[in-house]
């Protein structure tokens, strides 16, 4: 996580100096869905791995065996059906939306299409994410992770170099990149699992049926979320031009970086709470939801603190060249994706269980307030940064509602989250908060302040949290992991 984090950065510092402003606010603008697309991935994955989890929770391999089949087909037809609603939408955009210059329209064109092929292949690797995160294979998720990022890295490097139109060969590149990584996956899987080996005979019409119903209201929340982003990103393109786009790519892809911990904590928990639920267990697994909440709520917070309070001079650091509005948008994306971690375990938890029809139905509309909202505000005249105040809105109302939906379907107690959840998780980081803030009171900034901000919010954090904000039964599960983790290294460093 730490080296694909440190390496995303400083390509994205690469590529924004090969493309210059302009072309990078075009590439996030148009091409901005790849990276989302990310998330549309890990919704899918999840509602996939939800099945297979179910099954190994019930001991039933050859269930296992019926759920993997039936959900590469399942996303091959996902998939092409995306391709065709993608080149429709895109149709009408370009033709009667979005703000492109003239001259870079044919290369923002091209770089749609390599989007949408990078779609397809993204929806195509879901069953093998899955069945990948089942097995709890970390090792495996972590490797390929530093390669992809490497290639990217390497991309970056190149790009200055290239013989043409740059911005349309990295959206080539990228694409290539998607093709490549889902045939590493296939590969690897069929050769380490048997229940991923495609057979015709292994294939349920009811199991189908039903997994694309349940894959299906998924992909609507997770769709809610891409078109909340991407939607305001064409909001903000239509009043400000493309240059404003780059500011909030940047913002974007600082806040994909630093909920990265979070996302690959929750994507380890995923199985053990579906797990929990398929074996009957549901106490268990409304514990685990809510320690996922209260621990990425944390991961991102450790990360969040410091950045938000020296992000001038790390964007200076970072980039050099800043596009205006960035640090408001970072600042706020990020106190965005803060308030989302809070209900981060209990979405896991309302997949567990299964019945998500309202729940995604509900949860998208919501989410979609967001492009009205910003559409009104910019058009009375508000700051870019204003939409991003609207989106913490919504994510605040749409926190409650996960909450209350848990309730609803797992017998969650909203007491306990509550106090369980919040109030452990936002008294801890609002000290910690306010001791970090020490240093910018007192001193310029500068590379001197930027090392003591982080050293006294990492020691701050981790004390607040250790004192203020564990329960008895987390303290314990903690003093387990790390037993466990010295004894391994421990082992291994035994000689032969």
């Amino acid at each position: 996580m730490i080296v694909s984090m440190f390496i995303a950065l400083y390509a994205t510092r690469l590529v924004l100096h090969a493309l210059g402003a302009e072309d990078y606010g075009i590439f996030n603008l148009v091409a901005g869905v790849v990276a989302l697309l990310s998330f549309l991935n890990g919704a899918m994955t999840l509602a996939t791995q939800r099945y297979m989890s179910y099954s190994l929770g019930a001991g039933d391999r050859n269930q296992l065996k019926k759920v993997f089949n039936s959900s590469v087909l399942l996303h091959l037809i996902i998939g092409i059906a995306v391709v065709l609603l993608l080149e429709i939408v895109g149709m009408y955009l370009f033709g009667n939306v979005l703000s492109i210059p003239p001259e870079r329209l044919h290369a923002a064109k091209s770089i749609f299409h390599f989007m949408v092929v990078t779609a397809f292949f993204t929806i195509a690797s879901v069953p093998y994410d899955a069945i990948i995160n089942t097995n709890e294979n970390m090792l495996f998720v972590a490797v390929l992770g530093i390669i992809e990022s490497v290639a990217k890295l390497s991309l970056a490097i190149y790009l200055p170099y290239a013989f043409s139109d740059r911005l349309i060969f990295y959206g080539g590149a990228l694409a290539i990149l998607a093709v490549l990584l889902l045939i590493v996956k296939r590969i690897y899987c069929a050769r380490k699992y048997d229940e991923s080996r495609i057979r015709r005979h292994a294939l349920d019409k009811g199991l189908i049926k039903e997994m694309f119903a349940y894959a299906g209201w998924s992909t609507i929340g997770a769709s809610g979320v891409i078109a909340k982003s991407q939607g305001v990103a064409v909001i903000l393109n239509v009043f400000f031009g493309a240059v404003i786009n780059a500011a909030f790519g940047i913002a974007n892809q600082i806040n994909a970086q630093l909920t990265y911990f979070s996302v690959t904590m929750l994507q380890s928990l995923n199985p053990q709470i579906v797990k929990s639920e398929g074996s009957g267990n549901r106490r268990r697994m409304i514990q685990l939801a809510m320690m996922a909440c209260k621990f990425s709520f944390f991961l991102l917070a450790f990360f969040a603190i410091p950045a938000i309070i020296e992000m001038p001079f790390v964007l200076k650091l970072w980039l050099h060249n800043i596009p205006e509005h960035t640090v408001v948008f970072c600042r706020l994306i990020i106190i965005a994706s803060l308030i989302n971690q809070l209900s981060s375990g209990l979405q896991i938890a309302v997949h567990a269980v299964g019945r998500i029809k309202k729940y995604q139905v509900i949860i998208s509309i919501l989410l979609l307030l967001n492009l009205p909202g910003s559409w009104l505000l910019l058009r009375a005249g508000f700051p870019p940064f204003t939409v991003m105040v609207f989106a913490i809105f919504v994510e605040v109302i749409s926190c409650g509602f996960r909450a209350l939906a848990a309730r609803r379907l797992t017998g969650l107690q909203i007491s306990d989250y509550l106090f369980k959840v919040i109030w452990q998780a936002l008294v801890p980081v609002t000290v910690a908060a306010g001791i970090a803030v020490i240093p910018s009171l007192f001193m310029d900034e500068g590379f001197f302040r930027l090392l003591l901000t982080g050293i006294i919010s990492s020691l701050s954090v981790i004390l607040c949290i250790k004192y203020l904000g564990l329960t008895s039964y987390e303290h314990e599960k903690l003093e387990e992991m790390l037993e466990k983790a010295i004894t391994k290294v421990s082992t291994r460093l035994k000689p032969v």
